[in-house]
């Protein structure tokens, strides 16, 4: 399978549009502002067009090209190019501004290389171990696993959890749109005759990460260039000594960041986070991170792109995507008609080891064009916005109306990113939305398909010990936050009442 995917993927248009789609991804995820997500959802249409092949290979190329490239901005601006690179800002920056911004390059490039082969070799291993497993699941634990799944998306939703809840539901509520999946009854299509195959999830993803990105940053002013910082570079930067001496924290960055990435809707957005608190804890020197720690950026570098291979894992063996990439990529997988999920991995393996092959060569590609491109990047990231903005809106638009050649889908598209808008004046967050829309129908399908097989009713979805463990898992996540609030609260009282016992003394 390896050497029929490595044929596969060594044709002279297949490796044009890996270099192609690698250099985009990394010109997407440096600019803060533009994303490896959006420019997925730009780029969607255009796969359409080719082999499925082809698709896959530009998709996956991009997909890593843009979780890497996020660096770039987090370092020489101190703004991130991508949530991924949050954490990377925090030590990255202050690097730059103490000139040693080559040194900081060198090891976010070389620790972002690291995270995502070893996490790609990760999901290659355990791909083929969990399909088989999930092959004995049926329409009861598929249902627990996807309502489990979203719960735990909603529960992380920047710790607002009635936002993710309402973003989850108007998720659901959308993926209702069309046909029933049971007895194929109209619903929700108000006379429209472009609605009753659903809403085409290309015109949702344009209109919900770049038209409304677009929209709401000129209405916020941020279309404004950050300053970059002068630095002259001069070699690598680090040293191979140093990354041996540093392997400890590389170890501990890399198992946190595939752990986190195989945790529906999580992905490197949060794992570089975790995994730069932790490095904090464990450090002789926690006061020197925030002020150009180089340790600080090993943490976020490898652990952001260990999560690409564990949100890897879920999307192919389950058909549940691990963060909001591989949403994208999953609605291409079924646009080029395969059906994510354990069987993905019997009748359609070669389109899985070509993704995980696109993959590990998209990082080596990351990483050439990477050192390759070290005075090049400055310059990308000074190209006035409003020149960008005007492409993007144009590629929106044709990709809309490519899809079906009618005016409806560009109006679907406005529409959509009118929703976007409001989702980022309120406040509600995009992950638990996606998720819920993407898992909708299987949802659906799977609890309809588990009342019919049984007379047990929504009790027989307890009785299956798999299940009930999902469901449990979702109920007690669900309801911790108020636990753990009213603990806190409990806590509080006996020692504001110390205080008070003090003051009267």
């Amino acid at each position: 399978m390896i050497l029929q995917a490595l044929t596969t993927y060594f044709t002279l248009q297949n490796v044009c549009l890996a270099l192609g789609g690698n250099i985009i991804g990394l010109i997407f995820g440096a600019i803060p502002g533009l994303t490896g997500s959006m420019a997925l959802a730009l780029f969607l249409p255009v796969s359409f067009i080719m082999p499925g092949y082809t698709g896959l290979i530009f998709l996956g190329s991009m997909y890593i090209g843009g979780t890497s490239g996020g660096l770039f901005g987090s370092i020489l601006t101190g703004i991130p190019g991508t949530t991924a690179s949050i954490a990377t800002v925090y030590d990255g920056y202050p690097m730059t501004q103490k000139g040693e911004a080559t040194k900081a390059l060198g090891i976010a490039i070389l620790s972002s290389a690291i995270g995502s082969v070893g996490g790609i070799l990760v999901a290659m291993f355990f791909c083929p171990i969990i399909s088989k497993v999930a092959l004995l699941m049926g329409p009861w634990e598929y249902f627990s696993l996807c309502f489990c799944a979203i719960v735990l998306v909603v529960t992380i939703s920047k710790d607002d959890m009635w936002n993710g809840l309402v973003a989850a539901f108007l998720g659901v509520i959308l993926s209702c749109v069309g046909f029933s999946p049971i007895d194929g009854g109209k619903r929700f299509n108000f006379g429209i005759h472009l609605l009753l195959g659903g809403i085409n999830t290309t015109c949702l993803m344009l209109g919900i990460f770049a038209l409304s990105t677009v929209v709401v940053n000129y209405a916020k002013h941020k279309n404004v260039n950050p300053p970059v910082e002068p630095c002259n570079f001069k070699g690598l930067g680090v040293s191979l000594k140093e990354f041996i001496e540093k392997k400890v924290l590389i170890i501990r960055s890399f198992l946190v960041g595939v752990w986190i990435g195989f945790l529906p809707g999580m992905g490197p957005g949060l794992s570089n986070q975790v995994s730069y608190a932790m490095a904090k804890s464990a450090s002789k020197e926690p006061e020197t991170f925030g002020h150009g720690n180089p340790e600080g950026v090993y943490a976020a570098e490898v652990s952001n792109n260990a999560s690409i291979g564990g949100a890897i894992i879920p999307m192919i063996t389950l058909g549940i995507p691990g963060d909001t990439p591989t949403t994208l990529i999953l609605s291409a997988l079924i646009v080029f008609g395969l059906e994510p999920g354990p069987l993905l991995m019997r009748p359609s393996s070669d389109y899985v080891y070509l993704f995980f092959i696109t993959l590990l060569l998209g990082a080596i590609l990351s990483l050439t064009f990477s050192f390759c491109g070290l005075r090049v990047f400055p310059k990308i990231l000074s190209i006035p916005y409003h020149y960008l903005y005007t492409g993007i809106v144009l590629f929106c638009f044709t990709g809309a109306y490519s899809l079906s050649n009618n005016i409806d889908s560009l109006m679907l598209c406005v529409f959509i990113s009118l929703l976007g808008i409001f989702f980022s004046f309120s406040g509600l967050n995009r992950a638990p939305f996606l998720l819920g829309f993407i898992l909708g129908p299987m949802l659906e399908s799977n609890l309809r398909k588990g009342l019919t097989y049984t007379e047990y009713g929504f009790g027989y979805f307890f009785m299956r010990p798999a299940s009930c463990v999902f469901l449990v898992i979702a109920i007690l996540s669900l309801f911790w936050p108020f636990v753990r609030e009213q603990l806190e609260r409990k806590k509080a009282k006996p020692a504001a009442a110390d205080m008070d016992d003090i003051e009267q003394e």
